[in-house]
């Protein structure tokens, strides 16, 4: 709403400040302020907002812009495209995104882009696209190299091509992006959880769009479309239980010196419930290994593999703290004697890796994904019979944390304990380990009804109790 009703004050300093000028002014009924470095900014702008009461010009309530100015904004965010846009809004939440979200969010922005365009006239191939934008103009690490120049043409395509930010306020505008994310590149449908993370960036990214003010409304408010529905709980019939995951090591065993090596990382798994990032990021340090008796892990941090691409030090392993928690936190982990043996004869057979790291790739160095991956594929061939190998039991090593996991509810251990040992909330817990905490219920059930008919002189006594 425009009006005339403006009201101006004098600027105020407040010392301490990074910018310790404030030029304040109303607009109707509704108070607006800007703070600056030096005076001579705020006065310049005091200036600017005295000229524009003197030519008669009405001004914003919800802005606090004179109607000039509010033109000039309008025109700039129908100039703005989303290609602009998604470019701007990946650098501004790289440097305080983990590399894995950052590769996310550029995997999620190249399948959005391409599909908001004026037209699909001379355009690259898909495959080409898709790596120019998600491997380099979503791409701020500053060491992937001289981009290719069939790369350099896609990305002068699509800017010439793409939709201005504005046109996403028009419901088939925004409905091609929702469909994009819901394909792979051959065309066929995206699995839900991929779709679901496509949909969080594309809601991001909008949300970055409003608070630029080259929006005004979410659009994806505006369309009848949810993203959808995923079951987040373990599928138990695939996860091994104690004995058959104890059998999966032994056989990693058997494969020689590297099966003998990392039998002792899938036993971190196993056993003290570590994610595979976890494991290789532990060291000797961060363990307490009595010769006999229960041990202890103080988990420190992980080293998940996400590429060199996406890290700010270029190498393929990103140093982290510990997952959802603050980075200089630990999760005491007891482990139990089995495993602290196994520990102790891991550390006398191999030593250690690098910086006193418990495991290493064969050749030196950190772990990586691809070794451990393979070499459980071979374990599984020799433990499982081929009924099981034809299903998705025990598929990776990750599922070695569900098996641990579960262990310790039917042990019938506290699920704040679990969750804490586990290294996730309860909230989280109660969501994948559903049907294990169910199956609790029964037994949970029955000691209460032991201790009331103890109480209450049995089934007689609890009748009369509900008579009181």
């Amino acid at each position: 709403m425009l009006t005339y009703d403006v009201k101006l004050y004098t600027i105020r300093q407040r010392p301490n400040r990074r910018e310790p000028f404030e030029l304040r002014w109303k607009v109707g009924s509704k108070p607006h302020s800007k703070s600056y470095v030096t005076k001579t900014l705020a006065t310049g702008r005091l200036a600017e907002l005295r000229t524009a009461m003197k030519n008669g010009e009405e001004f914003d309530v919800e802005t606090g812009l004179p109607a000039s100015e509010l033109r000039e904004l309008a025109k700039k965010q129908t100039q703005v495209s989303w290609f602009d846009h998604a470019k701007k809004y990946a650098e501004v939440t790289w440097p305080d995104s983990s590399a894995k979200e950052r590769a996310a969010r550029a995997d999620g922005l190249a399948t959005i882009t391409p599909a908001l365009v004026t037209d699909h006239r001379g355009a690259p191939s898909a495959p080409v696209l898709r790596r120019a934008l998600s491997c380099w103009a979503f791409n701020f690490s500053g060491h992937q190299g001289e981009i290719p120049e069939e790369f350099t043409e896609a990305l002068n395509w699509l800017s010439r091509k793409s939709v201005p930010v504005a046109r996403l306020d028009d419901s088939d505008t925004i409905r091609e992006a929702l469909v994009a994310i819901t394909l792979k590149l051959d065309g066929g449908r995206a699995a839900d959880n991929t779709i679901k993370r496509k949909y969080s960036t594309l809601s991001g990214a909008i949300g970055y769009a409003i608070e630029r003010k080259l929006l005004t409304a979410n659009p994806l408010k505006s369309v009848k479309w949810d993203p959808p529905e995923t079951d987040d709980e373990i599928d138990f019939r695939f996860v091994p239980a104690p004995r058959q995951a104890r059998e999966l090591i032994e056989a990693v065993r058997t494969l020689g010196p590297r099966g003998r090596h990392l039998a002792t990382y899938y036993g971190c798994i196993n056993w003290a419930a570590t994610r595979p990032s976890e494991a290789a990021h532990l060291r000797l340090t961060d363990c307490t290994l009595p010769e006999t008796g229960w041990g202890l892990i103080v988990a420190p941090g992980s080293s998940p593999r996400v590429g060199s691409r996406w890290t700010d030090d270029g190498q393929s392993h990103e140093e982290r703290g510990l997952k959802h928690r603050a980075s200089s936190a630990t999760r005491d982990i007891p482990i139990p004697p089995v495993f602290v043996r196994m520990l102790r004869e891991h550390v006398a057979e191999f030593g250690l890796g690098l910086d006193g790291r418990l495991f290493q790739a064969a050749g030196g160095g950190l772990l990586s994904t691809k070794e451990t991956s393979e070499v459980w594929k071979k374990a599984r061939e020799l433990a499982l019979t081929p009924e099981q190998m034809k299903t998705p039991f025990a598929d990776v090593p990750y599922d070695l944390r569900a098996t641990c996991v579960s262990g310790w509810l039917a042990a019938g251990v506290d699920p704040a304990e679990v969750a804490d040992r586990a290294g996730h909330s309860i909230t989280v817990l109660f969501k994948f380990y559903a049907k294990v905490l169910n199956g609790r219920k029964d037994r949970s059930n029955a000691m209460i009804e032991r201790f009331l008919d103890q109480e209450y002189g049995g089934e007689q006594g609890l009748g009369a109790l509900s008579q009181d």
